[in-house]
């Protein structure tokens, strides 16, 4: 995405609210839950070196590798993991079992997204509410319940879109950030020595003095990186840099000073440990803090949840879950879009997460091991892309990486130690989804291959139909088929039934692709077959919204202009019926015939016209 001068400061201000949202509310636990986990002795020096170790914690993995480099691997102006395995599998494509193996992997650290986006609102705004207890103990017990309403108003609102709303998500961040930022100066001021843990031999200090001891906290430093994987994943939305600008300007800065205030503020008072970033606020300020905090996290959670709805639709267009109810919630941006499935499925796993778990220390437990793995896995595929796609000496891929995959694989192994203390839970939910994905690409392979191994070719099949034709009437068929230059079942059935068939008549083959966009010049390639037929195959990105009659609108022209009012678009409607054989194992047959047979309307996803579809079924063994 190209960025003009003026339109620069619009950029970072928006980039503050969608990308640095949930980084941005990480002060509110990060902290607490380095020292409120028992590990670290509470003396000075351990605050010197916990700060230290904060501060370049977020330079190393934000600042150097997601900023510096992971924002150089975009994919024609995408980012995202998505975007991401896209480029390294298309980069080892003439390998295709590495190629299989980094799909596997791709496709796993996607559906780890799923965990982190159950784990993210809930801890967020769980600890936003919890400063509630600070104000007095009496609010208590409205915790959970206040949490839960916020929650679910946010869910709520999503079938209406952001587009209202949305313009307030920058502002509302930059006055959070200012004011964290103003709560750290305030006590920095007090206890400038405090400056000192920018160092980083205090950070060393304290490791080697300490090396079980930092090797365990790992799994609590990671807090203060939550939400890195925005940076990369909304590139598309803003560009290189209004994202760096942002983070290096404004979030950075912020988030440095509120961490070492909270640190000044320990070094005064350590009983304020219980929680440090609450404890900071003078007393009238604590109730208008925790409606900021809340609006805060309420925007992090927004941009997940956007970004949930965005993943799931490349993850449909590239084949590894099936079509879901999508609605543009937007005339303007194709890129609103509301899915009810995903919505209400997250909410229900956030729902589950905060009464199973109760308080934001407890979700703290759960938390790091999906997203670290996540950044693992982006590490991993950036190597791929580095020495196959851009075809740099493999010495300076490795040096450009190896570095981020120790710190990763640090920081994942740490949090292992969490597994059983509610690492489980996100784990679970992508295991979950991982399995649907697999099961349902799988299914597909299968299901085409026992669609062609039945298959009639078209050419031949025409060219005997044409020796003695059946009537011909007026107007325009479009038969949709997955496999171009294969006889679709519904004109099997049409023919068979109806005896009649149309003055002209389109074979059309959605593909998708693995790159983000196609363009209009690319979209359409058409082929004359005779006798008023023509075999068509129509090409999308993983970003580009399906739409068949747009894209047979271009074929004007080209010898088979289309009327809409005489066009109808013939779809099979297969039922699968699982057997056993060759294929996958009974559960993950039944599994995925229960997928596809829930799976949303072809007519709907290709935006058809519903008055001028006609569906034919038939039933398919695998």
């Amino acid at each position: 995405m190209q960025t003009s001068k003026s339109s620069l400061p619009a950029l970072t201000l928006a980039a503050i609210g969608v990308v640095y949202g949930d980084i941005g509310t990480s002060v509110l636990y990060a902290m607490k839950e380095v020292f409120g986990s028992g590990h670290v002795p509470f003396t000075q020096g351990n605050i010197y070196g916990i700060l230290s170790i904060f501060f370049w914690t977020l330079t190393v993995i934000v600042s150097l590798k997601y900023v510096v480099l992971v924002l150089r691997a975009d994919n024609n102006g995408e980012g995202g993991l998505v975007a991401m395995l896209a480029l390294a599998s298309q980069a080892v494509r003439d390998k295709p079992r590495l190629r299989g193996l980094l799909l596997a992997v791709g496709i796993f650290g996607t559906s780890l997204f799923y965990g982190d986006g159950v784990i993210t609102p809930a801890i967020s705004v769980l600890s936003a509410v919890e400063g509630l207890e600070v104000v007095s103990t009496q609010f208590r017990k409205y915790v959970i319940p206040v949490t839960l309403l916020v929650l679910f108003c946010l869910f709520f609102v999503q079938k209406r879109g952001t587009g209202g709303i949305g313009r307030f998500f920058g502002p509302v961040t930059l006055v959070w950030l200012l004011s964290i930022a103003a709560l750290g100066i305030a006590h920095i001021a007090d206890h400038p020595e405090i400056l000192w843990a920018l160092s980083p031999h205090h950070a060393l200090g304290f490791v080697f003095a300490n090396p079980g001891t930092s090797f365990i906290i790992l799994g609590a430093v990671v807090l203060c990186v939550t939400g890195a994987e925005a940076l990369y994943a909304d590139l598309g939305h803003f560009g290189k840099a209004p994202i760096r600008l942002a983070w290096f300007v404004v979030v950075m800065p912020a988030l440095t000073l509120n961490y070492f205030g909270q640190g000044a503020l320990l070094l005064a008072q350590p009983e304020a440990v219980k929680n440090p970033f609450y404890m900071m606020a003078p007393d009238w300020a604590l109730l208008p803090l925790v409606l900021l905090a809340t609006l805060a996290t309420v925007i992090a959670s927004q941009a997940l949840i956007t970004g949930a709805f965005s993943v799931t639709k490349q993850v449909i267009q590239l084949g590894y879950l099936p079509r879901l109810n999508i609605q543009h919630t937007s005339v303007r941006d194709t890129g609103q879009i509301y899915l009810p499935f995903v919505n209400w499925g997250l909410f229900t796993a956030i729902v589950l997460a905060v009464v199973l778990f109760r308080s934001s220390s407890n979700l703290a437990a759960a938390y790091g091991i999906a997203v670290t793995l996540d950044m693992l896995i982006t590490t991993v595929l950036t190597f791929f892309v580095l020495r196959y796609g851009w075809r740099y000496p493999l010495a300076l891929c490795l040096g450009a990486t190896s570095f981020f995959f120790l710190v990763d694989l640090a920081f994942f192994t740490s949090n292992l130690l969490k597994l059983f203390q509610g690492g489980w839970f996100p784990l679970l939910i992508g295991g979950g989804v991982f399995t649907l994905m697999m099961t349902w690409k799988e299914g597909r392979r299968l299901l085409n291959e026992k669609l062609r191994s039945d298959a009639i070719a078209l050419s031949d099949f025409l060219e005997s139909v044409f020796i003695s034709p059946p009537t011909r009437v007026e107007g325009t068929a479009v038969f949709l088929s997955a496999d171009p230059g294969a006889v679709p079942n519904a004109l099997l059935h049409n023919l068979k039934h109806n005896k009649v068939l149309h003055r002209t008549n389109l074979f059309v083959t959605v593909r998708n692709h693995e790159i983000p966009w196609i363009g209009l010049d690319g979209r359409v390639q058409v082929q004359a077959l005779g006798h008023d037929c023509w075999q068509v195959v129509i090409h999308y990105g993983f970003k580009n919204d399906p739409d068949v009659p747009g894209a047979l609108k271009l074929l004007r022209g080209r010898g088979c202009d289309l009327e809409p009012m005489t066009t109808s678009y013939f779809l099979s409607r297969d039922t699968v019926i699982p057997s056993i054989g060759s294929g996958m194992s009974p559960w993950r047959e039944k599994l995925f015939a229960q997928m596809h047979h829930n799976a949303g309307a072809a007519a709907d996803f290709l935006n058809l016209p519903n008055n001028a579809v006609v569906e034919l079924g038939s039933k398919i063994e695998i």
